[in-house]
């Protein structure tokens, strides 16, 4: 039932739960009569009414207001009710319009032909007052029915997109965390078995770095010894002088010496090299350090010494270094150490991936020697390193997508595509720095990392 206000010109409707505007009909019929009756009949309900004779005022009428019903006279001249009933349902701003047609004709085809064509009922001339009134009333409650369930459609489609959304971004920090976990899980490991290795190394290295010191100073009496009896008894006899010359005593004494130190640099180089293993994997999550970040670089490039070998298909990799003057960098050591060899083992993978089937030529202009240029430099307060490569590069849908997690252009088992999204969490969420990558298909790539030398609070995972 609709209850009336007609001081204010507002309908409500108990089925209908909003408040609507006077619901306007629109009425397009070329006989005064005809028109007069219905716009008494229909205002009388309440109801809006708009009069249009032809096509042409109806379809002004409804282009420039809201029309909730038409009522369509079959017979009109030029157009006929059927053609503009065929255009208003092929106009997507007024299709779903009901349409009522208006007729005296009652040939069972015409009436099929105007149900066909999307009119949604017919009302017989003359008029029956209570049945127009009855259709109307029962058209234009579909008319708001339908209207609200489109309404309550839109709003569901509306709650399942945000709530896709919010499932995707939840899905997508799960993944973060998990790939942070295993990232932390994997540096733990690292750093575990470094330990252990550099433990077990460390104690016979000791022992030989200890025993050479003595070795040395035994050697060095032995030698005086030898030259003393050389200058006391200058002629040792026949089978003694033999035995010299089959030894090469001269070599010997001149040669061993160095020996010892050759000795005793390969020890303090190993020595060296387990203290650089065990810095670059150390654990310091939870504690940030002030650190000389070319350290880091300088340990994740003896580490990675072997790639950088000449191979069959290939030269070395030249490694240009442009270090400028840094201060002491407060940070995570250990992830930054991660993220040098994650940017640098990227860069050489692109030079090995750029050889193919051919063969490097070194000075030749089409197979330039293959590079990787590393600098630094300090601006306001805040560190870059680039790495620069002159490999293949790469093009800007791939480039698009390097940080996202899981892509990679490696063949399947050789790689994850989770080195550089990881890097990126490490450097921009950690880090509260920057990780950009500029390439050019052909030429080479450049992934610059910029981090502050200071920042105040850190974001954790």
């Amino acid at each position: 039932m609709n209850y009336k206000n007609s001081s204010n010109k507002i309908l409500i409707d108990n089925n209908f739960t909003s408040l609507n505007f006077l619901e306007t009909i629109l009425v397009i019929e070329d006989s005064t009569f005809n028109q007069n009756f219905l716009k008494i009949v229909l205002e009388n309900e309440e109801y809006r009414v708009l009069i249009g004779i032809d096509y042409e005022s109806g379809i002004k009428i409804v282009q420039n207001q809201q029309v909730d019903l038409i009522l369509l006279d079959v017979m009109l001249p030029k157009i006929d009710g059927f053609e503009i009933c065929r255009l208003l349902k092929a106009d997507s701003q007024t299709k779903d319009i009901p349409i009522i047609f208006m007729t005296a004709l009652s040939n069972k085809e015409e009436k099929v032909k105007g149900l066909s064509l999307g009119a949604v009922d017919y009302i017989t001339k003359p008029f029956q007052q209570e049945e127009v009134i009855a259709r109307i009333q029962v058209h234009l409650k579909l008319r708001r029915l339908n209207l609200e369930l489109d309404r309550q459609k839109q709003q569901l489609e509306q709650r399942v997109q945000e709530r896709t959304a919010e499932l995707s971004q939840a899905l997508e920090e799960l993944k973060k965390t998990q790939l942070q976990l295993v990232q932390r899980e994997k540096i733990s490991l690292l750093g575990q078995l470094v330990a252990g290795v550099a433990h077990e190394v460390n104690n016979p290295l000791g022992f030989i770095s200890n025993n050479l010191h003595y070795a040395n100073q035994y050697v060095q009496d032995l030698m005086n010894i030898v030259k003393l009896y050389q200058k006391q008894f200058p002629n040792p006899g026949h089978e003694i002088e033999e035995k010299i010359e089959e030894s090469d005593l001269e070599h010997t004494l001149e040669d061993l010496p160095k020996l010892i130190c050759s000795m005793k640099l390969g020890a303090n180089r190993i020595h060296g090299m387990m203290q650089s293993l065990r810095n670059f994997s150390r654990s310091d999550r939870n504690q940030k350090k002030s650190v000389d970040i070319h350290d880091g670089l300088e340990t994740t490039l003896m580490i990675l010494q072997h790639r950088l070998q000449p191979r069959r298909k290939r030269p070395i990799i030249q490694v240009i270094k442009e270090y400028g003057n840094l201060p002491q960098v407060e940070c995570y050591p250990g992830q930054l150490n991660q993220v040098f060899m994650n940017l640098l083992a990227n860069a050489i993978d692109a030079l090995e991936e750029g050889v193919g089937n051919r063969e490097w030529g070194i000075g030749k202009s089409e197979f330039p020697t293959p590079q990787i240029k590393i600098s630094t430099s300090l601006n306001n307060q805040q560190v870059t390193i680039r790495f620069t490569d002159n490999g293949q590069g790469m093009s800007e849908s791939v480039q698009s997508n390097i940080f996202n997690s899981c892509f990679t252009t490696k063949p399947e088992g050789k790689g994850t595509g989770l080195g550089l999204l990881i890097s990126y969490q490490i450097v921009v969420d950690q880090h509260g720095g920057e990780l950009n990558c500029v390439s050019t298909l052909g030429k080479g790539t450049e992934l610059t990392l910029k981090i502050p030398v200071r920042r105040s609070k850190a974001s954790t995972v």
